[in-house]
């Protein structure tokens, strides 16, 4: 099965997977990703852009080959804001999206807390496109909330 987990910076999605995915599952998570090609000492949620870069490329290359194997261990994907486009792809391949959106409050509180004041404009962006309508629930999606106490 596919899991496409959306939601704005800092909601929990990364905490909704880790409480559901086992050590066999595929997780491709954008934030992982780049931890993996910096140094030692890089920020947890780096956004350097030559490390982005790269780090984007590689999350390309392995959704394509996860979901090659959905029949045979379970695939959980990040993706903050999935384009129409990638909605589509999801939905072709029967994923089951999760929007994690514990309120934008507590999710403004959090990137304040723990990320780059550049994440504040994300956080906009993803309440001012998905704001009632994240991404359109369907059949087999879900809507979830905080994933742990913070």
């Amino acid at each position: 099965m596919l899991y496409v987990i959306t939601g704005p910076p800092a909601a929990g999605k990364s905490s909704w997977i880790a409480a559901r995915a086992t050590a066999r599952d595929i997780v491709i998570d954008l934030d992982r990703i780049t931890q993996a090609f910096t140094g030692p000492g890089a920020p947890q949620w780096n956004h350097d852009p030559i490390a982005s870069k790269v780090a984007l490329r590689a999350r390309y290359a392995a959704i394509d080959e996860a979901v090659k194997h959905i029949d045979e261990v379970d695939v959980y994907l990040i993706h903050t804001m999935p384009s129409a486009t990638w909605l589509a792809r999801y939905r072709r391949l029967q994923a089951q999206i999760v929007t994690v959106d514990p309120g934008e409050q507590l999710v403004r509180d959090r990137v304040r807390a723990m990320r780059s004041p550049a994440m504040e404009r994300v956080v906009t962006r993803w309440y001012r496109h998905y704001r009632g309508s994240a991404p359109r629930q369907g059949a087999g999606e879900e809507q979830a909330q905080a994933s742990r106490d913070w």
